[in-house]
């Protein structure tokens, strides 16, 4: 049985009603207003979360209840389909990691649970990075080693064929070939924590990576004024960059002159999110490695307090940052959170928005213009209603 939704479209302001099942069935324009002011908009695609609401997806003892749990809360800021982020440790706890995420995604399945649908499916964020201070950021040097497809296949065997997203650095000799043989899986390739040369990205390019990972960070806190490996990847149109807009990362004049340059369609915001996300400010984990959420809402290594690792990032908050620092409109804005990601990394049935046939992802939202605000009323996964606001 299908039903429907109504509310204004970001494109044209026009109201818009939405009939839908499991997928989107029917898209008509309004004549007459429902008159709430209530938006509607694709659900928002997070390819990079590391953990949400209290619970790190990089424990292999995080429990599916707390999974769950904080699934349903970052439905709240109108995510519909995220990549839990494996990041750079051990081999026997990033493989249990994935082991255990995909086991509370198909438990989820199982019980008709739409929070299964929600975990799309994973990404692995090193460990084969540069193992350099600054580039490395704070992932854990000892754990930091050379690209490997056999170590690739062992997460595919964990995470039972779902990572579909892997982040490493070209700077490695092996990074070509390793490249070649796991974009040739079907899996996206992105460069990132890396301080590879100009050539060694061309060649990473050329052997299939087309993105580039939270691009402005991961980087030398100093670099030559023109040649180095940030300006390398904003100049190659073949890559798509992620971008954590949180005012922390990267400053406003960067993120709206790399969105400028490489085009609000060829750009996509990630959170970076990690467990102290929404949380009080404390002291969290992530991975392997202790992090504090600050009351300015840093996230930084316990120890370096310099250092930042991760975020406490929101995607709702992330979109209406957008605006604001890219100076680009709520559009754009939407486009980089829902269909750019959904191309860039491949997630079916959700690259053309609005379009009947695709899934029934929705997010109805309430903006505040003046403000660049934007507040989540109803997160709609395929189908089915995972957070409705009080």
């Amino acid at each position: 049985m299908s039903t429907a939704r109504h509310g204004k479209f970001a494109a044209t302001s026009a109201s818009h009603e939405i009939r839908f099942s499991n997928v989107i069935e029917s898209v008509d324009e309004l004549i007459t207003s429902p008159g709430t002011g209530e938006y509607l908009a694709p659900g928002f695609v997070d390819v990079q979360v590391n953990g949400f609401a209290g619970v790190d997806y990089n424990d292999p003892a995080a429990s599916p209840e707390e999974i769950a749990r904080s699934l349903r809360v970052m439905s709240s800021t109108g995510v519909t389909r995220c990549f839990p982020t494996i990041v750079t440790g051990p081999p026997e706890i990033m493989a249990g990691a994935l082991r255990n995420m995909v086991k509370a995604k198909k438990a989820f399945e199982s019980a008709g649970m739409a929070e299964g649908i929600a975990i799309e499916a994973f990404h692995v964020e090193g460990p084969h990075i540069s193992p350099e201070d600054g580039p490395r950021g704070a992932h854990p040097k000892g754990s930091v080693r050379p690209p490997d497809i056999e170590e690739f296949k062992r997460w595919q065997e964990a995470a039972d064929g779902l990572v579909r997203l892997v982040t490493v650095s070209p700077e490695w000799p092996q990074a070509p070939s390793y490249i070649d043989a796991v974009t040739r899986t079907g899996v996206v390739v992105s460069v990132g924590h890396t301080k590879a040369t100009s050539e060694q990205i061309k060649a990473a390019v050329d052997a299939g990576a087309t993105m580039s990972t939270h691009l402005g960070n991961g980087a030398h806190a100093t670099l030559h004024k023109t040649n180095n490996y940030i300006w390398d990847q904003i100049a190659d149109e073949r890559l798509s960059p992620s971008f954590i807009v949180d005012g922390i990362h990267i400053p406003e004049s960067f993120f709206r002159s790399a969105v400028r340059a490489k085009g609000v369609t060829h750009s996509v915001l990630v959170t970076d999110a990690v467990m102290p996300a929404m949380c009080e400010p404390g002291y969290y984990r992530l991975g392997i490695e202790d992090v504090e959420l600050k009351a300015d809402n840093r996230v930084v290594l316990r120890n370096q307090q310099d250092r930042l690792a991760g975020s406490s990032l929101r995607m709702d908050r992330a979109i209406g940052k957008a605006v604001r620092m890219g100076r680009i409109s709520l559009l754009e804005a939407l486009a980089m959170a829902t269909v750019n990601p959904a191309r860039v990394c491949r997630v079916a049935g959700r690259q053309r928005g609005f379009a009947p046939g695709e899934k029934a992802d929705l997010v109805r939202f309430r903006w505040d213009e003046a403000v660049s605000e934007l507040t989540v009323v109803e997160t709609i996964v395929a189908g089915s209603t995972l957070y409705l606001a009080e």
